[in-house]
């Protein structure tokens, strides 16, 4: 019997549970709903599927939609046994739900929910049902995620300000437990916060709940700290997560390093759920230049291509595409490299030709907002966004050029892999850069300008770094940039962990691991310092005591668990620890002169695939249970045996 799934139209799971993401967030009392548009799951759906049987067969369909079974000629209502005798039999099963997705759960031996069904939503041509691994049973309900859950107790109490101060271990994902008399918990007020400082201040504090007078549970939030006016209760943190398992480990002998490592896994472990969200507290929404970062850190971490999967079918919704992904000009961008980095790591040929068409219909969409020269420009209700730094955004704005430059090198590769024609994107690509270096590269200052019509000449990291890391710098440009904006102090720095990721990867791709090294210890481990327990979406060292959590001229507005900030992840796996694809394989090249007590496992593909590296007694041992694995040693390249050690002498 093959496996079964409960089975949907492809990305309608994906929209409800977008839905119920960009609908969740709460802010001092009121909600308040993404401010771009939802699009909506499918609420009629057909699936298809024609049999030849060997011998009579029985199945059974389940589902919470209202439909019937068409076998044959004859219908069935879901629930009943339908049998079908020996030879070829069409079945049809059609569902219509208004509350959420239409799936269905068919029972049988020989006629079951695998995938070999087809849907269909009576507009466009069939394509095949979609799927999860999360939803194999009957007696579930796609539209109900099942989350796992741990109970948390305070690890400290405080009696301040005519109530109790309960702090929990570290920041957690949860619906606080409160237990004590009916008749206290009437009018009572739980105050929850990041920091110690957001749960005491009652009035600007992001969360405060009545908890619900049967269960004494508030609703679920970010907590680390929280405060109740009155007597000592009893009070548990009930933490709700998508158990998605953590597939590397790392030990560097450094413990500011490990500690970094520990910290950023948290963090990314706490923003991956159902979709790669931004931030656990404020937004908790599914933003694309979010994800994108988040791409990198899974491939080294948790090597999940299903949450990959469900986030960019989440983010790109349904056609006709009428504006921006998040209504920002490089999120739209943003999204097509991430279908090129998904596909890089985990390959998947379906999850491609499902996602293709909308790639395709994304970039047209994205050519009607060209001008003469094929720059990309903004029109109404368009945001550019970039970075939150003071950027030259009059005109078509280059950064965008350097990303729009990528995006059609990126579709003539998607292209080749599905065997179509990729000739027209890489001649878009190859005319754009062009234009670029026309018009935005300045020679007497040695780098590109952001705007090439308001004549202001502004320089900025943002622009240079994008146009080396996407490839539209040539070598002479690249070391030109190097040497003009990154090493040169007159030109702003980047301040945020936003940018510090794209900027660090073209340091460490450069071979500049000691700046990398430097930042990592100063910024990520400067958050520590100040007690940091998961990392935060910005951090400035000379902002101290309670400001250091304001951001948007909002006290506590800043996020304090935020994904993009967990860029060291990639950063140590890809650099230091040197793990890297490599063709059909992969290489993997340790920096031990940074980890002289390198001890750390990675992922190498979205399997069970893994490579472990242990430097001891002067020798590093690696092993790996995937073929095609190189290791690069001191110049050498060894070819690594599968489930078998290498050992080379340092």
């Amino acid at each position: 019997m093959a496996d079964s799934y409960w089975l949907w139209y492809p990305g309608d799971m994906e929209l409800y549970y977008r839905m119920e993401q960009d609908f969740s967030r709460v802010e001092r009392g009121y909600g308040w709903p993404a401010f771009w548009k939802s699009d909506g799951f499918r609420n009629r759906v057909v699936f298809r599927r024609t049999y030849d049987l060997e011998r009579e067969t029985e199945f059974r369909v389940v589902s919470k939609a209202v439909g019937y079974v068409l076998a044959g000629d004859k219908k069935y209502p879901f629930g009943q046994r339908v049998c079908c005798p020996r030879g070829e039999v069409r079945i049809s099963i059609h569902a219509a739900r208004i509350d959420a997705f239409p799936s269905v759960y068919i029972e049988g031996e020989t006629v079951c929910s695998d995938r070999g069904w087809m849907a269909e939503d009576y507009a466009q041509p069939p394509v095949p049902a979609g799927y999860s691994r999360y939803f194999t049973r009957p007696d579930q309900d796609p539209a109900r995620w099942e989350y796992s859950e741990e109970i948390y107790l305070p690890v400290k109490t405080e009696r301040i300000n005519g109530g109790v101060l309960y702090e929990f271990e570290t920041e957690l994902t949860a619906a606080l437990q409160v237990r004590c008399g009916r008749e206290r918990l009437e009018g009572m007020t739980v105050f929850c916060g990041e920091s110690r400082e957001e749960a005491l201040d009652r009035e600007r504090c992001y969360y405060s709940w009545t908890p619900g007078p049967d269960t004494g549970e508030p609703p679920r939030c970010a907590v680390r700290f929280a405060f109740i006016p009155g007597e000592e209760v009893e009070l548990a943190a009930l933490h709700r997560y998508v158990d998605i398992p953590v597939r590397a480990r790392f030990h560097s002998g450094d413990p500011l390093l490990d500690r970094i490592w520990a910290v950023a896994e948290h963090t990314f472990r706490l923003c991956s759920g159902v979709f790669f969200i931004d931030g656990v507290k404020r937004d908790k929404w599914i933003w694309s230049g979010d994800a994108y970062q988040s791409l990198f850190v899974n491939r080294y971490l948790l090597a999940d291509p299903d949450i990959e999967g469900r986030t960019l079918l989440a983010l790109r919704g349904n056609d006709p595409m009428t504006g921006h992904i998040n209504t920002i000009m490089d999120y739209s961008l943003l999204w097509v490299l991430g279908v090129k980095e998904h596909f890089a790591a985990y390959g998947g040929r379906e999850f491609l030709e499902l996602i293709w068409p909308k790639v395709r219909s994304l970039l047209a969409f994205c050519e009607k907002r060209l001008d003469g020269r094929g720059f990309l420009t903004a029109r109404e209700g368009d945001w550019v966004f970039i970075d939150w730094a003071e950027l030259d955004k009059d005109g078509p704005f280059g950064a965008e050029q350097m990303l729009l430059c990528a995006c059609w090198q990126a579709a003539a590769e998607l292209s080749g892999a599905l065997g179509l024609d990729g000739g027209e994107y890489r001649a878009r690509r190859d005319a754009l850069a062009a234009q670029i270096d026309a018009c935005y590269w300045d020679g007497e200052l040695g780098a590109y300008v952001d705007s090439f019509t308001s004549g202001r000449r502004h320089v900025s990291r943002q622009t240079n770094l994008l146009a080396v890391r996407c490839g539209v710098a040539d070598g002479e440009k690249r070391a030109l940039i190097l040497k003009n904006v990154i090493d040169n102090p007159a030109v702003p720095p980047i301040t945020t962990p936003y940018f510090n990721f794209f900027q660090l990867d073209v340091l460490a791709d450069c071979g500049r691991l000691d700046e990398v090294m430097e930042r990592l210890r100063s910024y990520w481990g400067g958050m520590l310092d100040r007690g940091a327990v998961t990392f935060w979406e910005e951090f400035d060292p000379a902002v101290t005591g309670p400001a250091q959590y304001d951001m948007y001229g909002d006290r506590f507005g800043k996020s304090l668990c935020h994904a993009w900030s967990a860029s060291p992840i990639y950063l140590l796996g890809r650099y230091f620890a040197g793990l890297r694809r490599e063709g059909e394989g992969f290489a993997i090249a340790p920096r031990l002169d940074y980890l002289p007590e390198l001890d750390c496992v990675l992922p190498v593909d979205g399997g069970d695939g893994f490579a472990s590296l242990r430097a001891e007694g002067g020798a590093l041992t690696a092993h790996t249970n995937r073929p095609g694995g190189v290791l690069e040693l001191n110049g050498r390249r060894f070819p690594l045996p599968v489930d078998g050690d290498l050992t080379v002498e340092l």
